[in-house]
This record gives C-alpha cells, sequence and structure tokens, in this order.
C-alpha cells in the first residue's frame, strides 16, 4: 500500500517499491509483472496510477510492454566492453584484431559491419577538425556494426578525400587493419588519438537503428586521428547503445 502522508505521489511511490523489487530480483530478468489489476489490489490505488507507474519503469529501460501479453522485466543486455588503452594500438592493426574486432572478439562475440561510403563537401564542423577548408571534399565511411548480428554501434568517419582518392579506403572492403592500416600503407603514420565522449537520448532513427528500449540513452564519440606530425587524418563520431557498451581507460600515474 501507498503511504498518503508522504506527499511523495503515488505513481511514484508505486514504482519505485517495484524498481526496488527488480533490483533485488524479486521479479527476474524477463518475468512477467503482476498484472494491472493485481498491481491495483496489491497498492491500493487506481488503474491509472498504476499506468504511470509501469510508463516511469519503462522510461528507465527497466520493463518492456507486449501487447496483449503484459509487461515484462527487461532482461539484461548484452554488454561489451571498450578497452580504450588497446584497441588503437599497431600491433592490433597488424593482427588485424583493431577496435571494434577486438572488442567483439575478446568477448567472445561475432563481429560483423555493414558499410556504405560516399563522398561529400565538408561542412564548417568537419573542416575544423580535419584541418580544411569549408567546401572541401570528404570521403564519408558510414557503418553499422553488429556483435552477433545485434547493432551495438553505428560510426560515420570522415577524411579528406586527397588522402583517400585511388586507394580501397573507397571501398567498404579495406582489407586487415582496416582504415588505420591503409592510410600506414599509404605512408600517413598514426602518431596519436583523442577522444571526446559524450551521452544524450537517441534520436528516432538511431532507436530503430540499435532496437533501442524505451528510456535508453545512447553514448557517443567523436575520435581523430592525426599523423606523425600532427595532420588530422580522420574524424570518426560514434554512437554506441549505453546498455551495451562499458567503457574501460588506463593510464599511467605520471
Amino acid at each position: 500500500m501507498v503511504d498518503r502522508r508522504s506527499g511523495i505521489p503515488a505513481f511514484r511511490q508505486v514504482a519505485g517499491d517495484l524498481r526496488g523489487k527488480i533490483a533485488a530480483g524479486e521479479y527476474a530478468p524477463g518475468e512477467q509483472l503482476p498484472s494491472e489489476r493485481e498491481l491495483v489490489d496489491t497498492y491500493g490505488v487506481s488503474r491509472p496510477t498504476v499506468r504511470e507507474a509501469v510508463n516511469m519503469l519503462r522510461s528507465e529501460g527497466l520493463v518492456t510492454s507486449e501487447h496483449g501479453r503484459g509487461v515484462f522485466v527487461r532482461p539484461p543486455a548484452l554488454v561489451q566492453e571498450r578497452v580504450a588503452t588497446t584497441r588503437l594500438s599497431r600491433a592490433a592493426r597488424q593482427s588485424d584484431r583493431g577496435a571494434f574486432r577486438a572488442d567483439a572478439t575478446a568477448r567472445g562475440l561475432t563481429p560483423s559491419a555493414s558499410v556504405e561510403v560516399r563522398f561529400e563537401h565538408a561542412d564548417s564542423r568537419v573542416a575544423t577538425r580535419l584541418a580544411i577548408a569549408e567546401g572541401d571534399e570528404v570521403t564519408v565511411r558510414d557503418r553499422v556494426m553488429r556483435a552477433d548480428d545485434l547493432v551495438v554501434q553505428l560510426a560515420v568517419s570522415r577524411l579528406p578525400r586527397e588522402l583517400t582518392r585511388g586507394t580501397v579506403i573507397e571501398d567498404p572492403e579495406t582489407g586487415p587493419g582496416g582504415t588505420y592500416a591503409r592510410l600506414e600503407d599509404a605512408g600517413h603514420r598514426l602518431g596519436s588519438f583523442t577522444e571526446q565522449v559524450g551521452a544524450r537520448m537517441p534520436s528516432p532513427d538511431e532507436t530503430s537503428l540499435l532496437q533501442l528500449a524505451d528510456g535508453v540513452p545512447v553514448i557517443t564519440l567523436t575520435r581523430v586521428a592525426y599523423g606523425a606530425d600532427g595532420t588530422p587524418l580522420e574524424m570518426n563520431d560514434m554512437v554506441l547503445a549505453a546498455d551495451r557498451y562499458e567503457l574501460s581507460y588506463e593510464w599511467p600515474a605520471d
């Protein structure tokens, strides 16, 4: 039953109690919650109050509703660790285990990706990141990345066209080691990377592509790869399903 004197709205009390039971395992992943009628009787509240409580849990990504069946505790999502200290190393590229491929295989998952290559003119943001003129042509590699056939990441790389013209970087399949290996094959030795990490709610297209449940945010990453001389070589905008990723970082104390 809810405490009518607490000052806390009844639907929040119901949601809080259900949330606690889910966290404690009283309602296990994949298990159906009691029916709306049962929750009304258990908490002594109205149907609209129960619906508000369930909607709150749904917006938090804790439960899902299946039409005609009921409300179920959302199973834990596939979690992939992104180890920033090793994933971009030259050794990883040379063994064809760089970046996303290494992340997936480290967890026993099978990586795959669909790639679209196109060309466009740099807007002000891209021009600034790549140190080129606005309007310069860039090569775009737009990827949908999967682990065990589940979409976990969207990635859009942009490179100055002058670096990619006549190379397999303009083909969907770039070969062992990927784009970075092909840049180094062409004499553009990589020197460093920077990454900016953020979080936000997904766009409708991102929700659809990543098959996100209600209330699940995305992690955003923008990486710039620099040559040994400090010249920007590639900018990569990534969108990761926040419930399917752990970001792991390590660096020396000195």
